[in-house]
């Protein structure tokens, strides 16, 4: 039988208040109807909350990724790392890349989230007619050591890969697995196209493995297993990581469920690529 994991580095997590209107309008009112429970993700997580409901995994650290709207995601990164050292956490903050008039405000936006010391990176808060920012931007992330992460749904994944050639020492982080919307034939088609060009445009590129249980409305190993074999075979396990995308994912299980399952569907790699997809490779990337 192979052993549980010995530790887990967590690269999406979001920490957030619904009662902070202003910063997560959308979390303000729980659809009465929804797959899963909402309540699970519609509700204040903490570190506090987070660190209780991994108790069981050696979570060593977790990535927070951007979640407060627009502008506000510049402020949720500066609060974040402020409060980190005496809440356990985040090691590391994904800030956002709100929408700007130009360029240079873009990249200004970039700069005031840098005084954060665990700030690594950003994603588009919305406002992009394209899943990649502007040329300059993306250099902008190159001189300043950032990650871009990826938020494009699989009908957008080619179009990306295509806007990323050519950018030489960006680290792209492909956010959610591609972010499939469904399990029907039709988007899988899509997604596998989109993921293998996402995965041949450079050893820079990779991708994380999180997010699945939203579309696919399970958690079960059955369920995930062929979206995330399909992503380790294209980028191979030195690129890929997993992720809880929690509070979001707990509408359809417990972090127990989704860890036991990303086990399970990988029991059959070796030591070093399992501890890469559970820890080190998250490590790596967002250098915690």
């Amino acid at each position: 039988m192979t052993p549980r994991p010995s530790r887990v580095v967590d690269a999406h997590v979001h920490l957030w208040d619904p009662a902070r209107t202003d910063w997560y309008p959308y979390l303000s009112h729980p659809p009465q109807q929804a797959p899963g429970d909402a309540s699970r993700m519609y509700r204040r997580f903490d570190a506090g909350t987070y660190r209780a409901e991994t108790a069981r995994w050696n979570v060593e650290k977790f990535v927070n990724v951007a979640a407060a709207t627009g502008p506000h995601s510049v402020d949720e990164t500066l609060e974040l790392d402020r409060e980190a050292p005496g809440r356990g956490g985040p090691q590391a903050i994904v800030g956002g890349l709100p929408p700007a008039d130009t360029v240079a405000r873009s990249i200004e936006l970039l700069d005031r989230q840098a005084q954060a010391p665990r700030f690594r990176g950003v994603r588009p808060m919305g406002g992009l007619d394209r899943p990649v920012p502007a040329p300059e931007v993306l250099r902008a992330l190159v001189e300043r050591n950032l990650v871009f992460e990826l938020m494009a749904h699989p009908d957008q994944l080619q179009e990306a890969a295509a806007q990323l050639d050519g950018v030489y020492g960006l680290t792209v982080v492909v956010e959610h697995t591609g972010w499939p919307r469904s399990d029907a034939a039709e988007e899988r088609a899509v997604w596998e196209e989109g993921m293998t060009a996402l995965a041949e445009a450079g050893e820079n590129v990779m991708c994380k493995l999180s997010g699945l249980a939203m579309p696919l409305q399970s958690m079960a190993p059955g369920a995930l297993a062929p979206w995330i074999e399909f992503a380790i075979e294209a980028f191979g396990p030195g690129r890929c990581m997993f992720a809880s995308n929690f509070p979001v994912d707990s509408m359809h299980g417990t972090f127990d469920e989704l860890y036991e399952t990303f086990d399970t569907v990988t029991a059959g790699l070796g030591d070093e690529a399992r501890e890469g997809l559970f820890a080190a490779n998250a490590e790596r990337v967002y250098r915690i």
